[in-house]
């Protein structure tokens, strides 16, 4: 029976099974036309999920390594003396039924990025403008802290106009990007083999950050508002926490937003259970600006913002506002332990975009742009989606059944659209399953349109599910 070798590393569950897959081939461990296991079958021996096999086997075929027949199962293709190494970035393109071959290969709806608008004019005009006032010194120097103060004075004017919190720059931490900020509080506030309260379904950087530190995640059941204020309190008491991550509003992947009374009963809880609340508003510009759980709670909330999923994600700049008074040593070491200093090219291009109003402009560029995705959305899907917790939303959230939400990306993946897999945000048992689609990813709203015809068309023969060799 074979049973391939997994390498430990940075790639991808299923990469890494598509790089055994070719290894063994190469070596002749696996033979030409020989059958390889059934998807659960290998799932249950490897200890992984039947999203990943299913994924690295429509992988590996995609590349030539495999042949699929319907009912039958995979099998290695005659190849075994040209099987070359794959590197992980390589993808095939897909061959696309009546739409000839992509050139760039499967549209890609996983990464969950604003709306590309043309910003290369305004970043060449902050850079002159920082040029012709001799401000771009900084960026060749480390720069200590907590960041340059210049640019938490602009995060904090940023921070007043577009999200309608007064936070005090001197509050204000500047970080490498939301993801840094994660990783800084979870290791700030937590140590290995502690537990961090979050939603049953989270943002799956959130689940990198806290298993490469020792975490655990205990989720929490949602409603249609997100968290529920009892299932925290309860929870609370029974794991010892101290910490709840949360995305309040446009939830990532759900895109449920919690109403002012929710988010004031979450605030209560986490005030009685004496709680720190990691409130990641990610989301916020998309939404119809409810009142943050900071301003109910600021005495225990960290308020992170970004300028990834707003903005621009390629700067890496974010700001983690912390409440008054807190202690700030821990987070400091854990800053320079992962980066050692702010970056200060991207936070010198924010600080002058601020400065000029340029930010505010962008920013409304992108929302006029994410609110004409999502009509194109909800156009072509109706209600497969869940309805958003805001007029629109950059993601859409499908809900159906785990077993069904692994079949549709497999026939999406061979269709020519890749969708995050369905395993990445559950934490629970009881999480909300379904297929999360980055509507800002594709590079035009033709390319968008493309992909949504596509998904609609599967969506619509997966009754056929039975017979396409998924088992």
């Amino acid at each position: 029976m074979w049973h391939p070798e997994l390498k430990s590393g940075p790639a991808p569950l299923y990469e890494r099974l598509v790089q055994a897959i070719a290894g063994d081939i190469r070596s002749g461990a696996l033979a030409p036309g020989m059958r390889l296991p059934p998807h659960r079958e290998l799932a249950f021996r490897l200890g992984v999920s039947v999203g990943s096999v299913t994924r690295a086997y429509t992988e590996a075929e995609r590349r030539g390594l495999l042949v699929a027949h319907v009912g039958r199962g995979s099998f290695v293709k005659n190849i075994a003396s040209s099987v070359p190494d794959v590197p992980t970035t390589e993808r095939a393109a897909p061959q696309l039924v009546g739409m000839g071959q992509r050139k760039t290969g499967a549209i890609d709806l996983r990464c969950n990025t604003p709306p590309p608008v043309s910003l290369m004019q305004d970043l060449n005009e902050a850079l002159t403008a920082l040029m012709a006032r001799g401000a771009l010194d900084p960026a060749l120097h480390y720069i200590q802290g907590a960041g340059l103060a210049p640019v938490r004075q602009a995060a904090s004017v940023w921070i007043g106009n577009a999200y309608g919190l007064e936070i005090d720059a001197a509050n204000i931490l500047q970080c490498n990007g939301g993801q840094h900020a994660i990783a800084l509080v979870f290791s700030s506030f937590c140590g290995p083999g502690d537990t961090i309260l979050c939603e049953s379904s989270t943002f799956y950087g959130a689940r990198m950050a806290a298993e490469h530190l020792g975490l655990s995640l205990h989720g929490l059941p949602m409603d249609e508002e997100g968290i529920l204020p009892e299932a925290l309190d309860r929870a609370a008491v029974e794991t010892g926490s101290r910490l709840l991550f949360t995305l309040p509003t446009l939830h990532n992947p759900t895109t449920r937003t919690m109403s002012a009374q929710r988010r004031q009963a979450i605030a209560a809880v986490a005030r009685a259970r004496d709680l720190i609340i990691l409130e990641d508003d990610a989301y916020y510009a998309y939404s119809l600006r409810p009142p943050q759980i900071a301003s109910f709670a600021p005495e225990r909330t960290l308020y992170l913002v970004s300028l990834s999923k707003g903005i621009c994600p390629g700067l890496r700049v974010a700001f983690l506002a912390l409440p008054p008074g807190m202690a700030r040593e821990r987070l400091m070491r854990g800053i320079r332990a992962f980066g050692y200093c702010p970056p200060a090219l991207g936070a010198l291009i924010f600080e002058e975009w601020v400065t000029d109003g340029r930010i505010d402009e962008i920013g409304r560029a992108i929302q006029a742009e994410a609110a004409a995705r999502w009509e194109m959305a909800q156009h072509a899907l109706g209600g497969l989606m869940l309805p958003p917790g805001a007029a629109y939303s950059p993601h859409g959230f499908m809900p159906m059944q785990a077993l069904e939400a692994e079949r549709v990306t497999t026939r999406l993946l061979r269709a020519g659209v890749e969708v995050t897999p369905p395993d990445a945000a559950p934490v629970s048992r009881d999480a909300d399953m379904g297929l999360r689609l980055c509507l800002g990813a594709p590079d035009s709203r033709a390319e968008l349109g493309e992909a949504l015809a596509i998904i609609a068309d599967v969506i619509a023969g997966h009754g056929r599910a039975d017979r396409d060799g998924i088992v």
